[in-house]
């Protein structure tokens, strides 16, 4: 399936097409063009539209796109819950309610400026979302283990 977002991706942009490979579409194809392409280009290419106004998977009901995402289909796994919370953080601003937001968005401007090609960025970014997704496995699993 294709799916087709803005260019210039950040964090949002960068997890939501990490988590749709990873865990609801493994042959996922991703389009980035400037936002007001969007619509014309998920029209035409029959793709689905992610992290741009007004669109299903978007910011909504105080969630960011990945959190759209993750209700969408019904993904429940805690550690993606808890890296959530960090993309929901990175990606609002809200730096203060989760310590390693702060970290994933300077982590997001560096690839940006090494990496200003959308596709080139998220072949290298994913690997970032891999570790950060092995660390909250752990995170969770500590605090399932001082719960007992």
């Amino acid at each position: 399936m294709k799916w087709v977002s803005r260019s210039h991706v950040h964090v949002d942009r960068v997890a939501c097409p990490w988590l749709i490979q990873r865990f609801v579409d493994s042959d996922a194809e991703f389009l980035f063009v400037p936002r007001n392409q969007v619509a014309e280009v998920a029209e035409r290419e029959g793709a689905i539209p992610f992290d741009t106004p007004g669109v299903e998977l978007g910011h909504k009901d105080g969630k960011c796109s990945f959190e759209s995402i993750m209700e969408k289909y019904q993904l429940t796994d805690k550690a993606l819950q808890r890296l959530a919370k960090v993309v929901h953080c990175a990606d609002t601003g809200a730096f203060e309610e989760d310590a390693v937001a702060v970290g994933l968005e300077a982590i997001a401007v560096g690839y940006g400026l090494r990496f200003p090609d959308d596709l080139e960025n998220l072949e290298h970014q994913f690997e970032v979302y891999d570790a950060l997704y092995a660390w909250c496995r752990l995170e969770v699993a500590r605090s399932q283990g001082s719960a007992r």
